[in-house]
This record gives structure tokens, sequence and C-alpha cells, in this order.
């Protein structure tokens, strides 16, 4: 500043006039992501912008392809109904998608989360990486072409795989998949798509689902307990996501003390399983045996309950969680499951958490995926500007 000179005698150059007309627009835009169709007097008392800028900012919005005009309706009020405006949902979408160990899920959804399309196809639990890649270029080939977009229409791509996700979104530590310890998933998607592309664990997208759309979306303290075949847990703590260090919060099945690792083998394992049941089914077969009362599907689904509840115990008492949500494949038979489980834990926790069964069922890891690309789109937009991360489009 010049000797004898104010700060309201300073000249603001166009490139910072140009920039404080996109913050306001971009205060609208995050108004109007979190709201209900809006008025421009809502706007302004949800913004503190003054009313006559953000009736220029909305114009001015609708006309870049930000937002959409609600026209009023009927009205029994006098006069003409104020105009509102709504986040143009439709400027941007999104994919989430499942690579598992039995199946390859991807859903196509809107910058509001509203999903579009669905893409699915089995895999072989034994297939390698190239037949397992090659799944997956067909289900998300299948879900742009069902959904009538292109791979330019999409703004984010979120993966959910099995085993810990390092920070380069590669799974080095540990995967039930075979050979996927070598891929690189983003590398591969980066040849069909030019957008952020974002791999993370399943049981970590698993619980993001749970609080974005699922039984969890009251609580901020998470753990959850994806159980199957495999058991494995997402952590969201104050309401953050928890990944640790190297991608491995949550894994404490790695800890054999726990008995995760061999719980589910009391299923399989249980007497009267018929020889003809493959034995990815064999879960099932004892699930429906226990409902009928079989004597030993019931004693199997009791220690397999036991042994869950010791790595859930110690989760719980290291997070003290106010939900912990049991979902994943067993969440099918949660009729045989919570009750038991809630009393184990009674008996080894100090303060016991509220115990809920997942309702999102198989798609929970695909729904996950979508809320983390859309906080992909959202954390871009909002930390870039409207550039980013593509200009909207018109339908």
């Amino acid at each position: 500043m010049l000797e004898g000179q104010t700060v309201a005698d300073q000249v603001i150059t166009g490139t910072d006039l140009s920039r404080l007309r996109e913050l306001n627009s971009l205060t609208v835009v995050r108004a109007l992501r979190d709201q209900p169709p809006a008025t421009v007097t809502e706007l302004a008392k949800l913004t503190g912008l003054s009313r006559p800028a953000v009736d220029v900012i909305a114009q001015g919005l609708v006309t870049g392809g930000w937002a959409t005009i609600v026209e009023p309706g009927a009205s029994s009020v006098v006069g003409r109904p104020a105009r509102r405006y709504r986040f143009r949902a439709t400027a941007g979408h999104v994919i989430g998608v499942d690579v598992g160990g039995h199946k390859i899920l991807a859903l196509l959804a809107d910058l509001d989360g509203n999903v579009i399309q669905t893409a699915r196809r089995s895999v072989d639990a034994d297939a390698g990486p190239t037949e397992r890649l090659r799944a997956l270029d067909q289900v998300l080939a299948e879900v742009l072409h069902e959904g009538d977009k292109t791979a330019d229409d999409i703004w984010a791509v979120s993966v959910g795989v099995t085993g810990p996700v390092d920070a380069s979104g590669k799974t080095t530590l540990f995967t039930p998949l075979p050979g996927w310890q070598t891929v690189d998933l983003g590398a591969h998607l980066s040849d069909r798509f030019t957008c952020p592309i974002v791999v993370e664990n399943d049981c970590k997208l698993a619980a993001l689902a749970e609080r974005w759309q699922g039984v969890a979306s009251d609580a901020n303290d998470i753990v959850f307990l994806l159980a199957g075949m495999r058991n494995g847990a997402g952590l969201i703590i104050d309401g953050v996501l928890r990944r640790g260090y190297g991608g491995a919060a949550g894994e404490i099945g790695a800890l054999r003390a726990v008995r995760w690792l061999t719980a589910p083998e009391h299923l399989q394992r249980c007497p009267g399983v018929p020889a003809t049941v493959n034995p990815d089914d064999a879960a099932a077969w004892v699930f429906n045996a226990a409902r009928d009362g079989n004597r030993d599907a019931r004693t199997a689904v009791h220690r397999y309950v036991k042994d869950l509840a010791i790595g859930t115990a110690a989760l719980v008492l290291a997070l003290d969680p106010q939900v912990v949500v049991f979902g994943g494949g067993f969440s099918r038979s949660a009729d045989l499951v919570l009750e038991p489980l809630r009393r184990e834990l009674a008996k080894l926790c100090l303060r016991m958490p509220d115990v809920r069964a997942s309702t999102l069922g198989a798609d929970s890891v695909a729904l996950g995926a979508l809320r983390l690309a859309l906080n992909e789109v959202d954390r871009r937009l909002f930390t870039a500007g409207l550039s980013a991360p593509v200009a909207p489009r018109r339908d």
C-alpha cells in the first residue's frame, strides 16, 4: 500500500473481481446442493449475500447450466409466486463400482446420488486379474450404454475392492482376489475415463453407504461389520471415514486371536450340510436349517456369533461407537445373528452400542462408492471452482 493510501482507495483488479464473483457463485451453488428448491430471498438468507446479488448469480447459474428454475405451481397467495432455483443434478454423473469376489456391480447416478442405471455381472471367485478386469470393462460399457452416457459425461468414478487400499489405490498388503496385488486399477480405468478415479476398500465404502442411505444415517461414530465368508470392518469416527496411515484401519481380522479369520468355518463345516451343497452356499444352508430348528445348525451359528463378537468388542472398546451395523452377505440372516451378537457384546463391552442390521443388502459397497465419488466431485468443485471437474452439459 502506498503512503497515505487507505484500503478503500485500493483498486481491485479484474482478476480479484472475477474471483470474488466465482466465490459468491460457489456459495450459492453450495446452498443449492444442500437445500430443496429455494427462492432468491431464501438463498440470500442462507448465504449472507444481498438479495440483488443472489438474483444475478442465480440467473447466471441457470445460464451456465448449474441450476434450473422450478416454475411456481398453483397458489392461493395473492400475486405472482416467487420462482425457485434448484441445483441441476444432471449437470454431470458419477459411477460407483463394487469389484467383489463373485460379482462386479456398477451404479450410474446423477450429482444428487439418484441411481439411473445399474449393471451387474457374475465372476468366478478364482478369476485372475485379466478376466476380472475384462468383466469390469464390460460392466462399465454396459452401464454407460444403457444409461445413454459416454465416459466424457462422468465426473468421478469410485471403485470398491477387497483388501486394504494404500494411497496409490493398490491392495499391496492383502486381498483374496487372485493376483490383484499387481493391479493398478486407477491406471487401467484412466484409459477410459479422464475424470478423477478413486479406489477404496469395500468395508469402508459400505460404512459410508450406511451413514448416507442406511440404518446409521443418524450417527457420527459407526463400526460397520462386513460379515460373510470374509469378515471386515469399516470405521466412521466423528463423521469422518477412517483409513489409517496405510489404508488398513479396521482390519482387525488379521489378528488371529480375535478369530475372525476362522469364524465362517463353523458354518462351512457344520455337520449335516449335504455334499451336493457348494462350499460358498454352505452358510446359507446352515442359516436356513437353524431357522427350521436344526440343532447342529443352531450350534454352528452360535459359535460363529461368539467369534464375530470378539473382534467386534475389540473395536467397540477402542472406539466407543454409537452404532454397530451388521452388514455384508450374512446380514440377510440378521434375524438369527443380531440378538445373540448383542448378548455377547454385552458381556464384553463397557458400554453397549446400538446394534443394527443393514438394509442395503448387496448394493452397499457400490452405494458407498457412489457417495465417495460425489464427495470427490464436491471437493474439486468447491476447491477449484465452477470449471471443475468439467463444464455442465445440457440434457
